[in-house]
């Protein structure tokens, strides 16, 4: 079993349970075709747990039109689901994938739900990622109690895979958070070891 099998395995039999097993479920597991599954994403009524599919399905496909549906999904408030739609727009390969990432990891207002975005623009590696991940983990140290802490730590720990020089400064700062500073320490040492450095 490779890896989109795998992932497409672990989102049926989450959606079995919710969506209740039955034929529709099953219709959309294997039976589907594209222009089916797009439907499910273009027509109201449609349950969530069946949009989700569909666009997953779509995305190992390489069909666009499951792009909105998934970004919309990479912000929801349900961590299973998020890190589907994470894992099916990085499969995608769409051009605004990485746009949309850090547009939603960036906005305070839904930073709670701004893990899976972090971690989508470091697994892209596009231009956006950085300067992303560098804003939110500012915001994030910046803050007296900040109760995000897994996000700062997404970011910490992304920056130092990305070994960008421009997350030095905002490294170094997260040295003074007790909760940070250990990642903060690794990602500074992979940033010192990136080709290039002497």
């Amino acid at each position: 079993m490779n890896d989109d099998e795998g992932q497409l395995a672990l989102l049926e039999t989450r959606l079995r349970a919710e969506s209740g097993g039955g034929f529709a479920h099953r219709r959309l597991v294997s039976d589907a075709g594209p222009e089916e599954l797009a439907e499910v994403l273009s027509e109201p009524g449609h349950p969530l747990w069946a949009v989700e599919l569909a666009a997953f399905r779509l995305s190992l496909a390489g069909d666009g039109r499951a792009f909105e549906p998934l970004v919309l999904l990479l912000n929801h408030r349900d961590p299973p689901r998020c890190a589907s739609a994470a894992y099916a727009l990085a499969r995608l390969g769409d051009a605004r994938t990485a746009r949309a990432a850090a547009a939603l990891a960036t906005n305070e207002l839904r930073v709670g739900y701004a893990l899976h975005p972090v971690r989508l623009l470091v697994a892209l590696r596009a231009p956006e990622a950085v300067p992303a991940l560098v804003t939110v983990l500012e915001r994030r140290l910046s803050a007296v109690r900040d109760p995000h802490r897994e996000v700062a730590l997404a970011c910490v720990e992304g920056l130092g895979e990305l070994r960008d020089p421009r997350g030095r400064a905002v490294l170094e700062r997260a040295l003074g958070r007790a909760e940070l500073a250990e990642a903060a320490r690794a990602a500074l040492q992979s940033l010192d070891s990136a080709p290039g450095r002497t």
